[in-house]
């Protein structure tokens, strides 16, 4: 059970043998699917053979109509994870001090968790791929890394010129006289 680096798994696809630890289940409120809200459903695993645990998203799940918490089966015994290593969440900006109440919460923050729990946790989250008898839904939104927003940027300054350009011509450049016969 050695501590990993976070930096040397992120984003890379993890495989990990353990058994899960229910207690300690939290809901990530607020999580859409096909334009219907609900959960992620993210549950410690231990790490077989050590004292040190993983948090692992194991998926989405749709919320109760009456905004209770819904019912998710927990797979028993040793199971093998499959999936992508993630970041926990950043600090976002949190409209509540209301953000953890009970195992409902609004972001997966690492150190918060490590509060709540005291677990000795790697510091990362496995996006869990790998198939559970558990009907919650694996279907992740690929990390694109910013690169939308540098195309659409590098864009934004090509039209801009393109656009400087035609300005000067159309105002600096004179027409020659026509010769008149």
């Amino acid at each position: 059970g050695q501590l990993v680096e976070r930096d040397d798994v992120l984003l890379r696809r993890v495989e990990v043998r353990g058994e899960f630890l229910p207690k300690y289940t939290v809901f990530v409120d607020n999580r859409i699917y096909q334009h219907q809200p609900g959960f992620h459903v993210a549950t410690p695993l231990r790490i077989a053979g050590s004292q040190r645990y993983v948090l692992v998203n194991r998926g989405w799940v749709a919320g109760p109509r009456d905004r209770s918490l819904p019912v998710v089966s927990m797979p028993a015994g040793e199971q093998v994870i499959q999936g992508v290593a993630i970041a926990y969440s950043e600090r976002f900006l949190e409209l509540s001090t209301k953000v953890a109440e009970g195992n409902v919460w609004q972001n997966l923050v690492f150190e918060r968790y490590h509060q709540a729990t005291g677990l000795e946790l790697q510091p990362f989250v496995i996006q869990q791929e790998s198939a559970a008898a558990d009907d919650l839904v694996r279907v992740w939104n690929r990390p694109d890394l910013g690169r939308n927003t540098h195309l659409a940027y590098a864009f934004q300054w090509y039209a801009m010129s393109l656009a400087m350009l035609i300005y000067y011509l159309v105002t600096h450049v004179k027409r020659r006289p026509t010769p008149k016969q």
